[in-house]
């Protein structure tokens, strides 16, 4: 099943590796929550592949890397992780979680400026409210790191990269699967938001296109 939007590579129903499927045995609603992830229509500014889940934190676990791309420049990028555990986990409060990281380059100004984590926090918030969703025990970090360069790297101009880290709960719904497709949505919402694209008013509550985005960075990122 590939999505309407984004681009997507047709592995996407891997699990464990980016060789093996979803095997049958695991549990249904896991397996719906992948399939959900499988379709969601997304910006056509996002790349998004799958790529091995961390191992250990949960029973079951799917995974996601995504860029947002413009021409051959990558603005932003991230990695999304479904988790799953039929058991329940008292932290969670729930047998999902969502876990994230999202990365990405800015200006020094606005790296400097000290609102930014908060901003960027609530962005997160926002972009799972437009969607109408909601979720409980959300928690997470937001990092500011600046590189200075020197000797044979000195002519580099100084770079500054926001780096959001969180987890949440997802709401289960009917047969105890979240929707999926619409976190996925809410998550590519907000890396498109640090990356510095204008927002897309279709599928967002209202004042979001109000909201203001980072300004872009000056070349690709370096890994």
């Amino acid at each position: 099943m590939a999505a309407a939007q984004g681009q997507r590579s047709d592995g996407a129903g891997e699990m464990q590796s980016t060789e093996g499927k979803v095997a049958e045995s695991t549990p249904l609603p896991f397996r719906a929550a992948v399939e959900a992830l499988r379709g969601a229509r997304l910006r056509p500014e996002i790349e998004i592949d799958p790529t091995p889940p961390p191992k250990r934190l949960a029973p079951h676990a799917y995974a996601l890397e995504a860029a947002v791309v413009e021409g051959d420049e990558d603005l932003a990028d991230g990695r999304l992780v479904l988790l799953h555990d039929p058991s329940g986990h008292d932290a969670w409060q729930g047998t999902f979680r969502l876990v994230t990281l999202v990365r990405a380059e800015l200006e020094p100004e606005m790296a400097a400026d000290p609102l930014l984590p908060e901003v960027c926090w609530t962005w997160l918030t926002g972009a799972l409210q437009a969607r109408g969703l909601t979720c409980g025990e959300p928690s997470g970090t937001v990092t500011r790191a600046a590189s200075h360069y020197f000797g044979g790297l000195s002519e580099r101009q100084p770079a500054s990269q926001i780096e959001i880290r969180a987890s949440w709960t997802p709401r289960e719904g009917l047969g105890g699967v979240p929707d999926t497709a619409a976190h996925l949505a809410a998550w590519c919402d907000l890396l498109c938001q640090v990356a510095g694209l204008p927002p897309v008013g279709q599928g967002h509550g209202e004042g979001s296109a109000s909201v203001v985005s980072l300004p872009q960075r000056r070349g690709p990122q370096t890994s």
